[in-house]
This record gives structure tokens, sequence and C-alpha cells, in this order.
């Protein structure tokens, strides 16, 4: 386990934030009559991701690079 600095609010460095800025996007402009019909929606969209999204959305090569560089 690594233990790193990161600043008290840094979206950009927390990988479930581009998750829930897809969901957004997948969600914007629709218009729900419940809440109960809002949480069917996300889930079936959750459920419709596939390993390789979900990966591609909060895996960043760019931070295991500046890992490995900085020798951590």
């Amino acid at each position: 386990m690594i233990l790193l600095f990161q600043p008290p609010y840094c979206p950009e460095l927390n990988p479930i934030e581009r998750l829930w800025q897809e969901l957004k996007r997948a969600l914007a402009w629709m218009q729900f009559d419940s809440i109960e019909t809002l949480q069917q929606v996300i889930s079936q969209w959750l459920n419709r991701l596939s390993l390789p999204q979900v990966r591609s959305l909060t895996q960043w090569g760019w931070l295991i690079d500046a890992l490995c560089v900085a020798g951590i």
C-alpha cells in the first residue's frame, strides 16, 4: 500500500469523478417522474458498463507512470 498526499478537494485525481461525469452526460436533458424511475435508469446504465469501459474511465496510465518515475 502506498499513501500519497492529495489536496483536500481534487476531483481530477479521483477516478470515480470521471464515472459520475459520464453518468451525468448520459442523463442530461432526461426527465423522470419519480426518484424510483431515476434509480432504475441509473442501475440500468451501470449494469450496461463493461469492465473495459469502467477501466478506461477510472484507470489512468499517467498516474501509474508518474509513480514509477518517482520510484514509488
